[in-house]
C-alpha cells in the first residue's frame, strides 16, 4: 500500500510555468500550466526575464572556486550562474544551453528530477521550435505544436 502512494506522487507533477529567455535577455515564450504562483502581467513577466538574466550573468562571474579545466577535445567549461533557487511556495531551475538561450521553470518545492524536466523542454523546443523552417532565431515563440507538446509532457492529470 505505501509503494502504490509512493507510486502516484512520484508520476504526479507540478510545473507552475515555463519562460523561455534569449541569450540577450529579452523573453521570447512564457506559458503557466498550474495554478499557484501569483499571475504576473505581460510587463513583470518581461522584468522577471531581463533580470534574472543580468542576475545569472552576474552570479556566473561571482563563484568562490575556478572551474575544473576541460578535458582535452572539449570546449573550455564556463562558470553556469543560478541553476535553481527555492522557497517555501516554489522552486526555480534554470537550463542554459550551449547557445545562451535559458529555460526557467518554476515547480513546487517538492517535485524531484527539475533538471531532467528542464533538458526534457529543451529537447520539445529542439524538436518543434529549431526545426520549424518559419521560426527566426532570438524572437518569439509562437509554435503551435510546441505548445501541444509541452502541455502534453507537463500537464499531467
Amino acid at each position: 500500500m505505501f509503494f502504490a502512494k509512493l507510486q502516484c506522487r512520484a508520476i504526479t507533477m507540478v510545473v507552475f510555468a515555463l519562460l523561455v529567455i534569449n541569450k540577450a535577455g529579452g523573453l521570447i515564450y512564457n506559458r503557466n500550466f498550474a495554478p499557484g504562483l501569483q499571475q504576473l502581467n505581460s510587463n513583470d513577466y518581461l522584468i522577471l526575464a531581463g533580470t534574472f538574466h543580468g542576475i545569472h550573468a552576474i552570479s556566473r562571474s561571482l563563484s568562490p572556486v575556478a572551474p575544473p579545466p576541460a578535458p582535452p577535445g572539449n570546449r573550455a567549461n564556463h562558470a553556469t550562474g543560478i541553476q535553481s533557487l527555492e522557497s517555501s511556495h516554489f522552486r526555480l531551475t534554470c537550463f542554459q544551453t550551449p547557445t545562451g538561450t535559458k529555460f526557467l521553470l518554476f515547480t513546487s518545492p517538492e517535485q524531484p528530477n527539475t533538471d531532467q524536466i528542464t533538458r526534457r523542454c529543451y529537447d520539445i523546443y529542439a524538436d518543434y521550435v529549431m526545426a520549424n523552417p518559419f521560426y527566426s532565431l532570438e524572437m518569439p515563440i509562437r509554435v503551435d505544436k510546441f505548445d501541444r507538446a509541452l502541455a502534453a509532457y507537463l500537464v499531467r492529470p
